[in-house]
C-alpha cells in the first residue's frame, strides 16, 4: 500500500494534527512507500509544524533513505495562465 501526503506545509496544523501525522510517517518508516508533496522547502516546514522537535522529527523520517525531488519554486499553474494570456494578445 502506498500512502501519498500532498500540500504539506500548505495548511498550518494544530499539534494534535501533526503529532498523528508524524504517527502515520513512523508507522510507515522503511515498511512501506510513502510519497510527499509540498510546495515549501523543508526550512519552512517550521510554520507548519510549530512545534520545533516535532517538525525536525517529521523532517528526519520524511527525507531518511528518501528520494528528494525539487521541481523549483516556479507555479506550474501560474505559467501556464501566462502563456495563455501572452497568446491571446
Amino acid at each position: 500500500m502506498f500512502i501519498l501526503s500532498g500540500r504539506v506545509g500548505y495548511l498550518d496544523l494544530d499539534k494534535t494534527g501533526a503529532e498523528l501525522l508524524f504517527q502515520v510517517f513512523t508507522e510507515r518508516e522503511e515498511r512501506r512507500a510513502i510519497a510527499v508533496a509540498s510546495n515549501a522547502p523543508f526550512s519552512e516546514w517550521k510554520q507548519t509544524f510549530t512545534e520545533p522537535r516535532l517538525c525536525a522529527a517529521i523532517v528526519d523520517r520524511v527525507t531518511f533513505n528518501a528520494h528528494i525531488v525539487e521541481t523549483g519554486t516556479d507555479s506550474f499553474r501560474l505559467a501556464q495562465t501566462q502563456e495563455n494570456r501572452r497568446r491571446r494578445t
